[in-house]
C-alpha cells in the first residue's frame, strides 16, 4: 500500500525548468511513463502501476527481470517524485482517465501490472481502455483485495501518527528514513492524497461491465492487508481467465521476490504458462 522513499529529491528532468507539460502533448507522455529497459520490439508491454506513496523507479527490478521478453513501462504520478511541482490526482477514476489518454499513444498490445494501490488502478485502467475499443492482454493484481470487496477503514483520515504506523507495519521501505523528520513531512501529503484516492474509489457493479481479459491476482502469505479470500474475490472481475498466485512475504512480498514474479508474467503473457 505504502513506500514513502518513493518520494522527490530532484528536479522534473522531463519538462523544462521542472514544470509540467500541457496535458495531451507528447511531453506529457514522457513525464507519465518511464521505460528503465526499453524493447522496441517487444511483443507486449507491461504497463506498471505503483502503490500509495510510490513511484516510476519502485519497479526498475522488475523492469530488468521482465527484459528482454517483456517490456516494462513505469507509470510516474503527477505530483510524485519529479513530477512534484504537479497537483495530486485524489481520485481514482480521473487517475485512470489521464493515464489512458497517455496510453492511447503507446502502440501494439498493453498488459497492467499494479500493487496495492496500484492494482485497482490498474483495473479501473483497464476497464476504461476496454470500455474504450482498446484490447488487454492481461491484467495483474498485487496485494489488494477484489473491488468488490469493500472496508471502509478511513486510513486517509486519520492522524499522522497512525498513518505512519501504518506505514511502519507494512515495512516496505527502509524504516530509518522515517526517522528524518524533513522526509516525514515531504511524503505524509503524497500517502495521504494515494490512500484517499484507493480508498474512496467505489466499483459500480451494476453499471461497469467485468473485464474480457485474464486476470492474475497476487499476494504475500503473510500481507496484513488482504486475505487469500479477498484476493480470490477478483475471479468475479473477468469473463476471461483467472489465477490467483501465493509468495511467501507481506504486504510487500515483490521486494524480496522480484525475479520469481517477472518469471510468472513473462510466461503469463508469452504463452508459456495455461493456468
Amino acid at each position: 500500500m505504502i513506500n514513502p522513499v518513493s518520494q522527490p529529491v530532484s528536479q522534473d528532468s522531463h519538462a523544462p525548468g521542472g514544470r509540467a507539460a500541457h496535458p495531451g502533448t507528447r511531453a506529457d507522455h514522457g513525464l507519465w511513463l518511464r521505460r528503465y529497459h526499453p524493447v522496441p520490439g517487444a511483443a507486449v508491454r507491461l504497463v506498471c502501476c505503483p502503490h500509495s506513496g510510490g513511484s516510476a523507479s519502485y519497479y526498475q527490478p522488475l523492469s530488468a527481470a521482465l527484459s528482454p521478453t517483456v517490456e516494462a513501462i513505469a507509470v510516474q504520478y503527477p505530483g510524485h517524485q519529479d513530477r512534484r511541482a504537479e497537483p495530486l490526482v485524489g481520485d481514482l477514476r480521473e487517475l485512470a482517465a489521464r493515464l489512458v489518454e497517455v496510453l492511447a499513444e503507446e502502440p501494439g498490445p498493453l498488459a497492467l501490472f499494479g500493487h496495492s494501490m496500484g492494482a485497482m488502478l490498474a483495473f479501473e485502467a483497464a476497464r476504461q481502455l476496454e470500455a474504450g475499443g482498446r484490447e488487454i492482454a492481461a491484467l495483474f493484481v498485487s496485494s489488494h483485495r477484489a473491488p468488490a470487496v469493500h472496508r471502509d477503514e478511513g486510513l486517509h483520515r486519520t492522524s499522522d501518527a497512525d498513518l505512519l504506523h501504518e506505514v511502519r507495519r507494512l515495512s516496505g521501505t527502509d524504516l530509518d528514513l522515517l526517522d528524518d523528520d524533513d522526509i516525514v513531512q515531504m511524503v505524509l501529503p503524497v500517502i495521504r492524497n494515494d490512500t484517499r484516492a484507493v480508498e474512496t474509489y467505489r466499483h459500480d457493479a451494476a453499471n461497469d461491465p467485468v473485464l474480457g481479459c485474464p486476470i492474475t491476482a497476487l499476494m504475500g502469505t503473510s500481507d496484513p492487508r488482504v486475505t487469500l479470500t479477498e484476493a480470490d474475490r477478483w475471479r468475479a472481475h473477468t469473463s476471461g481467465r483467472f489465477a490467483l498466485h501465493t509468495f511467501p512475504g507481506g504486504h510487500f512480498y515483490l521486494n524480496v521476490h522480484t525475479a520469481a514474479l517477472g518469471r510468472l508474467m513473462s510466461a503469463r503473457l508469452t504463452g508459456g504458462l495455461d493456468e
